[in-house]
């Protein structure tokens, strides 16, 4: 099995290491990274500028890695139709420090990650720490619970265009409650703008990270069944049209499209 490995916290950040160390049990695995950190920096890639892709050997022998100047998305594209002699059969985004909740799936480059390679239909997997610490996290620790899941995700089949967001709860495998697949709680608004002054009286903004201070968070949704030291797993399509939405907007103009004449037609 070809197992390729993205982040958005860059290529020398911990939590790739513990991924990659885990991940090479159950294939040959593949590294390609942003050279920086390019955390909330979406589904961007980069157009107007050239990429380098490095080789580099900060892995352990015989794991194949790159480090890029360019975004998550990036790197998966480079590593599906550049880098890899032949396809990923499973990417593999992580492991990012903090979680990635609710509408999190629009902002963090982690899951764009993940995103880009279920849009070539690879099965694709986004993996979060809810820790914001990475100085003291006991990636030991995580990566004993992450083989777990790892296991049993790549033992069966994510359906084409579908993507699953794992968050781990920063506990050990013994104190993890257990595997709760739920839906995102987008009624969670996360980030919020917090207003400054600067010396001279003008007004910037700056977005704070309110997840430490959220409370009557929905139950049995990602948020709160994290909090309870639950892994969470929200499977996330990635369909950007669906013959449903687009008969309900076509419905839209029904009598528009009846009445063309009289729209598109001046009767001299």
């Amino acid at each position: 099995m070809r197992i390729l490995v993205t982040n958005d916290d860059g290529i020398f950040h911990p939590g790739v290491e513990a991924m990659v160390s885990v991940l090479q049990h159950f294939g040959d695995v593949y590294v390609v990274c942003p050279d920086e950190e390019r955390s909330a920096i979406s589904h961007s890639i980069t157009l107007r500028n050239p990429i380098k892709a490095v080789p580099t050997n900060i892995f352990t022998t015989g794991i194949s890695s790159w480090l890029v100047n360019g975004t998550p998305a990036d790197c998966v594209k480079l590593g599906v139709e550049v880098l890899m002699k032949e396809p990923p059969d499973i990417v593999f985004s992580g492991i990012n420090i903090g979680p990635n909740l609710g509408r999190d799936i629009y902002y963090s480059g982690t899951i764009a990650g993940a995103s880009e390679a279920a849009l070539y239909g690879i099965p694709a997997v986004a993996v979060s720490l809810a820790s914001f610490d990475k100085a003291s996290v006991n990636y030991q620790q995580i990566k004993a619970l992450f083989y777990q899941i790892g296991e049993v995700i790549i033992q069966n089949k994510i359906p084409s265009g579908m993507l699953l967001n794992v968050n781990l709860p920063y506990t050990s495998k013994e104190l993890c409650q257990g595997v709760k697949v739920v839906p995102l709680d987008m009624s969670v608004s996360r980030y919020r703008h917090v207003g400054l002054n600067d010396p001279n009286g003008n007004i910037y903004y700056w977005l704070k990270d309110t997840y430490q201070e959220l409370d009557e968070l929905a139950k049995g949704k990602d948020f709160s069944l994290l909090r309870k030291n639950f892994v969470t797993i929200s499977p996330i399509e990635n369909k950007a049209i669906t013959k449903r939405r687009i008969d309900y907007v076509s419905r839209w103009f029904h009598t528009f499209n009846q009445k063309k004449e009289d729209f598109f037609h001046v009767k001299h």
